[in-house]
């Protein structure tokens, strides 16, 4: 039987995770993300595919100083009317 040559080899597990984005837009155009669930985590792009590839890098930076034991879900955005 020949050996395994998986024992010197290093590997990277990737694990996936799925997060919700709340997207605005200001009066100049630009798109404003955050992600609720990841405190912090919030950014900006002039187009909708920049701010997608920016939210990306900041996620992966902010869920690293993340306690792992706590998970925020995000539960949903409401509206309410008050008088001005």
């Amino acid at each position: 039987m020949a050996p395994h040559i998986f024992s010197n080899m290093w590997y990277s597990l990737n694990i996936m995770k799925n997060y919700t984005v709340y997207i605005e837009q200001d009066e100049d155009g630009v798109f404003i993300g955050s992600i609720p669930s990841v405190p912090g985590c919030h950014t900006e792009g002039r187009t909708l595919d920049e701010l997608m590839t920016n939210l990306k890098e900041v996620v992966s930076l902010c869920a690293r100083n993340m306690d792992s034991g706590i998970q925020n879900k995000f539960v949903g955005v409401q509206n309410i009317e008050v008088t001005a």
